[in-house]
C-alpha cells in the first residue's frame, strides 16, 4: 500500500482483521520509526489494531535525517499556524487514504501525537466533521487558542500527558490546554509525570495504553 506520507507500519499479528487504527505523529526533527517504539507495548493489548506512524511532510529544517510537521526556525505565531494548517491538509489527506485502506471509520481512530505531532493531533481531531475514537497528547499545547476555538467541530475525548520538568514545551501548557477544551466541553484527562522532561517515560506510555483501552471497542 503507498500513501501520500511515507510510514512505519505495525501489522496485526496472525493476519488479524484490523477493527481499530492508532496513528501516531511524531515530534520535531523525528520520524515514523522512532515513535513507533511505542507499539512494542501496546500491539500486545491492541491485537485488532493496525500502527500507522507517518513521517512529516516536510525534511526539518534544523535536522536533515528527520521531518517536521512545520517550520520552526521563524519564531512568529501568524507563521506558525499557517505552516501547522499546511500540514493539517497533507495529514486529513493521508487520514482518508489510511481509513479507505483499511475500512476503518474515525470512530475506529485514536491520534496520537508527541510534542509538534501533539500539537498535530489536537487540532486535526477538534476540527474533524465527524470525532475520532480519542486524542492522545504528550509534552504538546495548542498552537492557537483562538483560532482551535474557531475552527472546533467536535468533542473527542482527550488525553494529555506531560513531564512537570520540560525544558523544551512548558509543563503549564497543559494547564492551558486543560482550561481551554473544558470551556469547550471537551471532555480532557490530564496527567502531570513526575520528574519527567520532554520524552515519554513507561509510565506515561501505560496510562495512554489503559485509556486506549477504555475507549476502543
Amino acid at each position: 500500500m503507498t500513501f501520500c506520507l511515507e510510514s512505519t507500519i505495525i501489522e496485526p499479528e496472525n493476519a488479524q482483521h484490523v477493527k481499530n487504527i492508532v496513528v501516531l505523529l511524531h515530534g520535531y526533527g523525528g520520524d515514523g520509526k522512532d515513535i513507533s517504539m511505542l507499539t512494542n507495548n501496546w500491539k500486545r493489548y491492541l491485537p485488532n489494531t493496525v500502527f500507522v506512524c507517518p513521517n512529516g511532510h516536510e525534511k526539518c529544517a534544523i535536522n536533515p535525517s528527520g521531518y517536521q510537521w512545520f517550520d520552526l526556525t521563524i519564531d512568529n505565531e501568524e507563521h506558525i499556524l499557517n505552516e501547522s494548517l499546511k500540514a493539517e491538509k497533507k495529514v486529513n489527506q493521508f487520514l482518508d487514504e489510511v481509513k479507505n485502506e483499511y475500512k476503518v471509520n474515525n470512530e475506529g481512530v485514536v491520534l496520537c501525537g508527541f510534542s509538534q505531532g501533539c500539537m498535530m493531533s489536537i487540532n486535526i481531531g477538534l476540527t474533524s466533521e465527524k470525532k475520532f475514537n480519542c486524542i492522545i497528547g504528550f509534552s504538546g499545547k495548542i498552537i492557537n487558542l483562538t483560532n482551535l476555538q474557531f475552527r472546533r467541530k467536535n468533542d473527542t475525548n482527550t488525553l494529555l500527558i506531560h513531564g512537570d520538568q520540560d525544558d523544551i514545551v512548558s509543563p503549564t501548557h497543559l494547564l492551558e490546554a486543560q482550561d481551554f477544551l473544558l470551556r469547550e466541553n471537551v471532555h480532557v484527562e490530564t496527567h502531570l509525570i513526575k520528574n519527567c522532561g520532554h520524552n515519554i517515560p513507561i509510565e506515561a506510555s501505560s496510562i495512554a495504553l489503559n485509556y486506549i483501552l477504555k475507549k476502543i471497542k
